[in-house]
């Protein structure tokens, strides 16, 4: 049973904006720290020549910085990837922390085994995918005891387990490449612990460096839409804000997307708390209760923080009126529509609201430009209601 606090606050996406990609380049395309694409003219004149060589000789300048307009925002449509699990894990870097022994590992342990089955945890929706779970504390002989003790004998081929792997900036980054490579689907990457793949050396800790080794696994998962899970121990002095417990300095949850923390009620309690935080999504507090013979978590009861994003009227006739497949210009579907809106503003507001079509409605947007001129595709992905 969920118990829902509402507060005014800001609404929980689908997904967090880090991880949006772009589906579509207008002008000048690019996505942060990437080499920015340029779109070559239908037709190649003296003019259009002459424009492209400026565009290259201005890319090629070391002192080159890039930048879009906010009319160039709006004309590119980002598809935002869709959550882990819904209303709890979403695409990003997460620091999941507790005191020794707390169950941490269980936890994870518990998450990357209905994320790989699909199976609901919690009566939270599950998006099947991939899992790699990297137990660097563990052997394999502990990982089987744990996961039987668990899960009895029911498998999965799409949970991976590593006991030994490199450290940031020093191989980690080519491993987890060559792994997504051969596992396309994989949507959620565990580290247990964090400390494990930090650089060799790495004692001295200030807020500069804990920002800068998340930032790189940031960098990693917003690059592939991926999840990062991060395993991390607490201090054992208390804080006024509780996420101020986490182990290291306030670089660690400064970057990261958001963060879990698990505490226990008492020392040999079964009963623990789940503090939720996040970047693009309300705060959330689980009320959890571990199950004394097989040791996986049970929801007792939810506090959540919750805003409900109110229906989109253009959407909701973009919905109800789209059958299966359509494609023609902003134009006529202004007029299909029977709207009061520009269709340039119209392809805009599409763009902006690219993710929330595909994610709330199962419609899959895309604006592709052709010799005749801008053509818009709609196409149905789950049925209509």
């Amino acid at each position: 049973m969920v118990d829902e606090k509402r507060k005014t606050t800001v609404p929980i996406p689908p997904v967090g904006a880090d991880g949006e990609q772009p589906i579509l380049n207008t002008t000048i395309g690019i996505i942060s720290g990437e080499t920015p694409e340029i779109n070559y003219p239908d037709e190649i004149s003296e003019e259009n020549f002459q424009e492209i060589q400026r565009r290259l000789d201005r890319i090629s300048n070391p002192a080159y910085l890039h930048t879009v307009t906010l009319n160039e925002l709006y004309e590119t449509a980002y598809l935002s990837s869709p959550p882990i699990i819904d209303g709890l894990l979403y695409p990003g870097t997460y620091l999941l922390a507790g005191a020794p022994k707390v169950g941490k590992s269980f936890l994870v342990a518990q998450l990357a085994y209905h994320i790989s089955t699909g199976r609901p945890l919690w009566n939270y929706p599950v998006h099947k995918s991939t899992v790699l779970y990297l137990a660097l504390e563990d052997d394999y002989k502990r990982l089987q005891d744990r996961m039987f003790r668990m899960f009895g004998v029911d498998c999965t081929e799409d949970l991976h387990f590593a006991t030994c792997a490199k450290q940031i900036g020093n191989g980690l980054e080519d491993q987890l490449e060559l792994f997504l490579k051969e596992h396309p689907d994989t949507r959620l990457v565990i580290v247990d612990t964090l400390q494990k793949v930090r650089e060799l050396g790495s004692d001295t800790y200030s807020y500069a460096s804990d920002y800068e080794i998340v930032g790189k696994l940031k960098q990693f998962a917003d690059k592939y839409g991926i999840c990062l899970l991060l395993v991390h121990h607490t201090r054992k002095q208390p804080a006024n804000d509780k996420f101020e417990m986490i182990s290291g300095t306030t670089g660690l949850l400064g970057c990261a997307d958001g963060a879990f923390l698990l505490q226990k009620e008492r020392g040999t309690s079964l009963n623990a708390t789940l503090d939720i935080v996040g970047r693009d999504q309300g705060e959330q507090k689980l009320y959890l209760v571990r199950d004394r013979e097989r040791l996986i978590w049970e929801l007792d009861h939810a506090e959540a923080e919750v805003c409900e994003i109110p229906p989109d009227p253009i959407l909701e006739k973009l919905h109800g009126w789209l059958d299966a497949e359509w494609t023609g210009t902003a134009t006529e579907l202004v007029q299909v529509l029977n709207l009061e809106m520009k269709p340039n503003a119209f392809t805009r507001y599409l763009n902006v609201n690219t993710g929330r079509l595909e994610n709330e409605y199962g419609i899959v947007y895309q604006n592709a430009r052709t010799h005749s001129g801008r053509v818009v595709t709609l196409k149905r992905i789950q049925p209509s209601p």
